[in-house]
């Protein structure tokens, strides 16, 4: 690649491994490059090797050979380059008898900053979560935890952001609404690293994703190119009943399926541009557009049936 693509490089891992025991090699010989402004999917099974490489991309552990470099610099422990990165690994932690306010502000206070540094007002804004601040965050559902996290991580306005599984536990619509939430995130400038099992989240949320099986990278690039053809589209509507009976009277629409809180369709010489601009024309508002099954297809083909 050419200087400029490097400049624009955030994340380069080159020839990354991690054995923990002559046994146990969690990681074996990763490279992979995330440009500014992607955001990146990490996928794989559980046991793949994703949350390793988080955590030796945040200087958590210490590979066992390779390196990373962060916005063109080596990384490690205590590498400056952290203090441009905002994560949530492994799940939020957090003092359960202090509200979220409080909590937010002990985190900022432990990294010896004063709180006039952090950047509350926009962290806040895209978490959402109002007055439930106030409330002692024993009391908040497993979804509210989460948009804490993440507001936790935005505290810094980080450059990128590192999320594993960010939606592991979540309902159907505490699901869209942290897909959401990370769109925002990349709209406001920053490049986003995530890791998941889950095949739709990656395909409706990333713009890239880089495939691991058994601790080697399998493939990367654009969702768009994993995924190749799009005969089969889901939508997320605001009116569900609405859009079915929209659908099944078109011409091309092979078959309308419900699939909470959606619906799967099957085209037949439509494209997914045609669909949004019917459903438009008839006032329903539109809310997610992607491929269905085509990455969990790509996903097979390259690991096999037993991943």
């Amino acid at each position: 690649m050419d200087s400029g693509g490097a400049a624009a490089r955030v994340i380069e891992l080159s020839g990354l491994s991690k054995r923990f025991s002559p046994e146990v090699l969690a990681v074996d010989d990763v490279s992979l490059a995330v440009e500014r402004g992607q955001i990146m999917g990490l996928l794989g099974p559980n046991g793949a090797g994703k949350t390793t490489v988080l955590r030796m991309l945040l200087g958590l552990i210490h590979p066992t050979a390779g390196g990373v470099r962060l916005f063109g610099q080596a990384a490690g422990p205590s590498s400056p380059a952290l203090s441009r990165v905002g994560a949530l690994v492994e799940g939020p932690a957090f003092v359960p008898h202090l509200s979220g306010r409080d909590n937010l502000n002990l985190f900022w206070l432990a990294g010896g900053r004063p709180l006039s540094e952090a950047n509350f007002t926009e962290a806040l804004e895209i978490a959402g979560l109002g007055v439930a601040l106030r409330r002692k965050v024993r009391t908040y559902s497993h979804g509210m935890k989460q948009r804490l996290a993440l507001a936790q991580a935005l505290l810094n306005k980080p450059d990128l952001l590192v999320l594993d599984e960010p939606t592991s536990g979540l309902d159907p619509q505490e699901m869209r609404e942290i897909r959401g939430l990370i769109r925002t995130v990349s709209q406001r400038g920053a490049t986003v690293l995530l890791s998941s099992h889950i095949l739709a989240e990656v395909e409706q949320v990333c713009t890239h994703a880089a495939v691991m099986n058994r601790g080697r990278l399998v493939t990367s690039g654009p969702v768009a190119e994993l995924i190749g053809s799009d005969n089969a589209v889901y939508i997320e509507v605001d009116d569900v009943e609405g859009a079915r009976r929209v659908l099944e009277a078109m011409a091309g629409v092979k078959k309308v399926a419900l699939e909470s809180p959606g619906l799967s369709i099957q085209l037949n010489g439509l494209r997914r541009p045609q669909i949004v601009a019917a459903l438009v024309n008839a006032g329903l508002g539109v809310e997610t557009v992607t491929s269905r099954h085509r990455l969990e297809d790509a996903f097979i083909g390259l690991v096999g049936e037993d991943a």
